[in-house]
């Protein structure tokens, strides 16, 4: 057996701030990807991803009896197939914010789920919204609390603007050129945990301060920046990108590794580079966008890029 693969996801705008009902935009990474497999030899690496998918089954048969599922699965059939040694291959880093538990959670939907919700069906919003919480429902083993829109973009493998939590809907982004410009990941070099990640979040929202400004400010340069990105605005979205490093290094500093503060500032002193958090922070990824990769590529030489769109 070897299931379909699935990809990691970038979530471009939206972190923290779809909390709080900010826009959104995710699209597919298909560099990194996963697929369930039965191997025919059996490794300890497989032998571990074996035993924590064996602890996710263990949790999809809790909802089935305790709570209300809100999709039933085939979980005999799972079992039986962990019995073989079924593990979840994939080349997706974990705590680095591009969605491996969003790929395993999809591929296990995909296999499993019984009344599936397609990819072929007419998706309409309704059930975008049927899956986005299932989704949510199954990846919440992994992060305590979970949106559902990592496995939604991994499952789909189509950009998603997120309007609000109630509002989401495939998007069509502009053609990528290669006109010099280009978003990139930056590898912090560290794993980050999202759940330690989002509880400091949720702390600093009990601070009228911290509220207002992520309504005022954090929320409108993200919202800024969707509209830009899927206008192809690039002039504009430059600016409002800037905006948005500038709040976030001013006011999500946990969230940054602390060895990256003053590269950040340099991205906004010399205009070569922008920084912004890639998924909940606290390690793994962090996005840059910039106008000028060559320029980016000499200032950042030390450290390691991954080009994921082009201007």
């Amino acid at each position: 057996m070897k299931g379909p693969l699935f990809y990691s996801k970038i979530l471009l705008f939206g972190e923290y701030g779809i909390i709080k009902d900010s826009k959104g935009l995710s699209i597919p990474y298909n560099f990194y990807k996963g697929a369930l497999i039965i191997p025919d030899v059996e490794t300890p690496e497989t032998k571990k991803s074996n035993a924590h998918l064996a602890a996710f089954c263990a949790y999809l048969e809790q909802i089935e009896q305790v709570d209300q599922p809100l999709t039933r699965f085939n979980l005999a059939q799972m079992s039986q197939d962990l019995s073989k040694g079924m593990y979840f291959d994939s080349s997706i880093p974990q705590g680095y914010g591009v969605g491996s538990s969003g790929a395993l959670v999809a591929a296990i939907y995909d296999c499993y789920a019984i009344d599936k919700i397609t990819v072929l069906e007419n998706l309409t919003r309704e059930k975008l919204l049927t899956l986005k919480a299932a989704f949510a429902q199954m990846e919440s083993f992994f992060h305590g609390k979970s949106s559902g829109l990592d496995p939604l973009n991994s499952y789909l493998s189509l950009p998603i603007l997120i309007n609000s939590q109630e509002h989401i809907e495939p998007a069509g982004i502009p053609s990528q050129t290669n006109t010099g410009g280009a978003v990139f990941l930056l590898d912090s070099g560290m794993t980050g945990e999202t759940a330690p990640m989002v509880q400091l979040f949720m702390e600093k929202m009990k601070h009228e301060g911290f509220r207002s400004m992520l309504k005022n400010e954090f929320v409108t340069y993200t919202d800024r920046c969707v509209e830009d990105f899927l206008k192809g605005d690039v002039g504009s979205l430059f600016g409002n990108i800037k905006r948005l490093s500038k709040v976030v290094l001013d006011h999500f500093q946990p969230m940054i590794p602390k060895q990256f503060h003053e590269l950040w500032q340099r991205g906004l002193e010399t205009n070569a580079y922008y920084l912004k958090l890639c998924g909940s922070g606290g390690g793994g990824y962090m996005l840059g966008f910039t106008q000028d990769l060559d320029q980016a590529k000499a200032v950042l030489k030390d450290y390691k890029l991954e080009v994921v769109y082009q201007f």
